[in-house]
């Protein structure tokens, strides 16, 4: 099982907190995701998020935050961990600005490092059409359920124009990978140009 990157102090409250309940700003009060879970532990979350993704229920509840509390300055990471138990119900602790930018530098590096992977994955010749478009329907199974959960009503009229799209794109991306392979490449890292080998040898 892969570590938490925000596990441990993460989770402890904010040093000098009172046993005082703070005043809870309107938009907190108003806030209406994830109540489809309401009672469900960050455990059981958790181990679902494990087994389909590779983020966890904290990198998932505040990348939903920092996306629904961004401003034109900036996101409002403090509001969001002094409030986080009244925003999400499987979280039980408030968190320190610096721990909510943590979970959400987390969260955005996995997202790249999955979207090279699947991407590579795409373009490398490896999936048949067939397998591929078995692995688009997972994932957007898996994404649609996520949404559900997080409070999003999601008609079925969009979620067939959406899966269409989906399916447009990666036929696009299959026939430019052909394309690419036959192509000269530069390496990402270094700037290196190579001619890309596209024989079956």
């Amino acid at each position: 099982m892969d570590e938490d990157p925000t596990a441990g102090v993460d989770d402890a409250p904010d040093e000098g907190a009172t046993d005082e309940e703070p005043t809870i700003p309107a938009d907190v009060r108003s806030y209406d995701k994830f109540t489809k879970i309401d009672g469900s532990t960050y455990d059981r979350a958790n181990e679902f998020l494990r087994e389909r993704t590779h983020i966890t229920a904290r990198e998932w509840a505040i990348a939903r935050l920092c996306a629904d509390f961004r401003t034109e300055t900036g996101v409002e990471m403090t509001k969001i961990g002094e409030n986080l138990p009244h925003l999400v119900p499987f979280m039980t602790d408030t968190y320190s600005p610096q721990a909510v930018n943590q979970a959400r530098a987390s969260f955005e590096g996995k997202v790249r490092k999955a979207g090279a992977t699947f991407l590579y994955g795409a373009m490398c010749d490896f999936f048949t059409a067939e397998e591929l478009d078995d692995v688009m329907y997972e994932a957007t199974e898996v994404a649609k359920f996520l949404l559900e959960v997080e409070g999003v009503d999601l008609a079925v009229e969009d979620e067939l124009e959406a899966e269409d799209r989906i399916s447009e794109v990666m036929r696009e991306v299959r026939e430019h990978s052909v394309a690419l392979r036959h192509d000269e490449v530069t390496c990402p890292d270094c700037g290196h140009r190579f001619e890309a080998d596209a024989s079956d040898d």
